[in-house]
């Protein structure tokens, strides 16, 4: 399944709750081309909300999106979907990226490790 596919499961209750996609205009004084998934606004900050497939820890997509929201100034959560497990082929022994992802994160939360990002929540798929 692609991660397309997995956005397409859960936009409509994702937009039902305030979000919207690909967020213009959030990364405007970056001169790199970023952008997350979704995007909504609350008070004064707002919530990233990234969903990652094949190239979660493989690619560290994990760190970029966590990136993201410690660069933008107008969201301070991130929720972030990743698969339970992954397969890249029949032969390969699911890999644990929910897992993965979850220690990775936390280390970003441990005493003098902390960055302007307030919440993670990790759900897996």
């Amino acid at each position: 399944m692609s991660s397309s596919e997995v956005q397409a499961s859960f936009l409509p209750y994702a937009e039902g709750l305030g979000f919207r996609s690909e967020a213009k205009g959030l990364f405007l004084e970056y001169k790199n081309n970023l952008g997350p998934d979704y995007y909504r606004p609350i008070g004064s900050s707002g919530i990233l909300l990234e969903v990652e497939r094949g190239k979660t820890t493989t690619n560290n997509m994990d760190l970029l999106d966590f990136w993201k929201c410690h660069l933008c100034r107008s969201a301070d959560y991130l929720f972030l979907m990743v698969p339970q497990a992954l397969k890249h082929n029949d032969a390969m022994t699911p890999k644990k990226e929910y897992n993965a992802v979850v220690k990775r994160i936390e280390t970003f939360f441990v005493e003098g490790n902390h960055t302007n990002v307030r919440e993670v929540h990790i759900f897996g798929y």
